[in-house]
């Protein structure tokens, strides 16, 4: 600032401190001369001094300070005798407070800088005191390391925990595919076991077309390989001429062989198929119902009357009875097909009594073995013929009213 500008801010400062209301608010100023004398005690220079007081608005502390004996004036410390910037220290036992390092503030705390010593005419009691010793420094540089280690174990505990887990998994996986792989193994062992099994029974128990077409061709090839070796060997042509003829009969004796098998696996493929024929038309009538998706079974009088008609068949076809339960059947299968009377009906009770009557008599059973046969054979045509048995109509190619009008 120029000096028009100094002279009229001093000017202003004056006429503040001349002013009533400085005084009630600031406090109050006075003038004191101060003399500069030099070695000898003569005045050099003086200067006049302005000093202005401020009322304090709170509890000055007690710092100490000196009492004068002779005029009882009370000399302050002087920290309470000027204006001090009051900061609250919220944080007065942290850390960072109590550690801090800037030369510009004051780390002291409000409270705690006072300090009173004992001495021969003050007594301070310590019975409540505790005393602590401190313990080894923790320096920031040792808090950084004591986090990069924690950090560093966290780390370590973690990757750990990751690679059990993925291992964990491999090996399950790799278990899972052990596992797999052992039941694809026993099931291709069983199914081969099955297979093989099946291959024989084919071969010992023929049952099919294709069983026997089998039999068929391994004989020709087995014909076809000992011709061959016969021709290729080197026996004389009475040898060779012998021993094609023991292919020959051989041959012969395993066809006879066949045809035995087809006749029995003929006569069980028409047992099977009544007992199929039987049990299709006795079975009782089946539907789902809507409403809670429950199978209902029900017996109508057909199928009711088809059971009855199968369990006397079973009957005739039982062999080892005694003479009163073989009676007992013809009687009840007599009294049956005597409802109808026709030519298949008098056929079957003319056939029941010549039984009856050949059993009277003691004939043994191997005797009436092509009686009965015949007997059942009639009866199975009783019970597929729709007249006798309404039942059988849903299992006739041709309808039976087509039949019935065309003879």
């Amino acid at each position: 600032m120029d000096n028009n500008q100094q002279v009229n801010f001093l000017e202003d400062q004056e006429q503040f401190y001349e002013d009533d209301q400085y005084e009630q608010t600031m406090g109050r100023q006075f003038e004191s001369v101060v003399v500069i004398k030099d070695e000898k005690g003569e005045v050099q220079k003086k200067y006049t001094l302005t000093i202005q007081i401020i009322k304090a608005n709170y509890q000055k502390p007690y710092l100490g300070g000196l009492k004068n004996k002779k005029s009882g004036a009370l000399l302050h410390h002087a920290f309470a005798q000027t204006n001090q910037y009051r900061r609250e220290h919220k944080e007065k036992n942290h850390r960072d407070t109590q550690t801090h390092f800037e030369s510009t503030k004051s780390t002291i705390m409000m409270k705690e800088f006072g300090t009173q010593m004992e001495k021969e005419d003050l007594f301070i009691d310590l019975r409540n005191d505790r005393i602590f010793q401190s313990k080894e420094y923790f320096t920031s540089e040792m808090w950084e390391e004591r986090r990069e280690e924690a950090a560093l174990f966290i780390q370590r505990l973690i990757r750990g925990w990751f690679a059990r887990r993925r291992t964990n998994a491999l090996r399950q996986k790799k278990q899972s595919l052990q596992n797999e792989q052992l039941e694809k193994e026993e099931d291709f062992r069983r199914q081969e076991e099955v297979r093989h099994k099946k291959e024989i029974e084919r071969r010992t128990n023929p049952r099919t077309k294709e069983d026997f077409q089998i039999l068929y061709e391994e004989l020709e090839l087995w014909r076809t390989t000992e011709i061959a070796r016969i021709k290729s060997s080197a026996m004389t042509e009475d040898e060779k001429r012998a021993a094609l003829k023991q292919v020959l009969n051989k041959e012969t004796d395993l066809l006879q062989t066949i045809d035995r098998l087809k006749i029995i696996a003929n006569q069980k493929n028409k047992d099977e198929k009544i007992n199929k024929f039987l049990k299709s038309i006795s079975d009782p009538k089946k539907w789902l119902r809507k409403s809670d998706g429950r199978l209902t079974e029900v017996h109508t009088l057909y199928t009711t009357r088809a059971r009855e008609l199968m369990d006397i068949y079973n009957g005739l076809k039982q062999r080892k009875l005694s003479l009163d339960e073989r009676l007992d059947i013809l009687v009840n299968t007599k009294w049956t097909v005597k409802e109808w009377d026709c030519n298949l009906t008098r056929e079957i009770v003319d056939l029941i009594d010549r039984e009856a009557d050949m059993l009277n008599r003691g004939r043994p059973e191997p005797s009436l073995e092509g009686l009965r046969q015949r007997l059942q054979n009639l009866f199975l045509q009783f019970i597929e013929t729709p007249e006798f048995n309404p039942e059988a109509a849903r299992f006739q190619k041709i309808p039976y009213e087509i039949l019935k009008s065309t003879s």
